[in-house]
């Protein structure tokens, strides 16, 4: 009985102090259009945002290697007029839809919490299923299943020791 209590009361400690932990989140840092490549034709070429809103008609001609008709030059002209309004002056993009597409590699900062509840409640299973999983957040999610992992073998280790 005397095991179970202390048991209890060390998970109480844990969960007090997860808590009682402060969050904040970081403003989000601006993304600058000459950091935004998009391909250009079939040769695999690509062009930053900044470079595309700035190049006429006859160079994009000569990247792409093919002719543009008329209509597909006024499309252009257009579309190149609305990227330099989403360009502001210090080259920061102001574009929620054109920021949507930009996504940079996907770090292993933050907390994923279906990583860590796969680790922790499913154990080494948990991590493998973590790997198989194939999309934006893996390495998060891996990343946390390990950690949930060594909360389980922690908790179990203090289980055989009490």
């Amino acid at each position: 009985m005397r095991k179970h209590l202390l048991l209890i009361a060390a998970i109480c400690c844990i969960t007090i102090s997860f808590a009682a932990s402060e969050v904040s989140t970081p403003s989000p840092k601006p993304v600058y259009a000459a950091a935004i490549k998009v391909p250009i034709g079939k040769t695999g070429l690509t062009i930053s945002l900044l470079d595309l809103s700035e190049i006429n008609v006859n160079e994009l001609q000569q990247l792409t290697g093919e002719k543009m008709s008329v209509a597909n030059k006024l499309m252009f002209k257009k579309a190149q007029k609305q990227l330099r309004a989403s360009i502001n002056e210090d080259g920061t993009v102001n574009n929620k839809k054109l920021l949507k597409y930009y996504k940079p590699a996907a770090g292993t900062d933050g907390f994923h919490v279906g990583g860590f509840l796969l680790g922790l409640f499913v154990g080494l299973i948990g991590v493998l299923i973590a790997y198989l999983i194939n999309d934006e957040k893996k390495k998060k999610r891996v990343k946390w299943a390990w950690i949930g992992l060594i909360v389980w073998a922690a908790i179990w280790l203090l289980v055989l020791i009490i």
